[in-house]
């Protein structure tokens, strides 16, 4: 039961990595290409990108954190 349990929160911490590595990159986009335009209604893509940057370094730095602490503690 502890090894499906540390496989999951494994999976989670690498997912949580990759989401946050996709967000990091999309958000670069957007302040690069979208300065001044709106993006579907929802702002300004520039702060929409900036947004986006902040919370895939965010989740990019949770996730190493994460794998980091299972590793340390045998759950993975």
């Amino acid at each position: 039961m502890a090894k499906k349990q540390g496989i999951a929160l494994a999976v989670l911490a690498l997912v949580l990595y990759i989401i946050g590595g996709v967000s990091t990159f999309a958000g670069l986009g957007l302040i690069l290409f979208m300065h001044g335009r709106d993006l579907f209604g929802l702002g300004d893509g520039s702060s929409m990108g900036y947004l986006f940057l902040c919370v895939g370094l965010s989740l990019s730095i949770l996730g190493i954190l994460l794998m980091r602490i299972f590793k340390n503690r045998g759950l993975a």
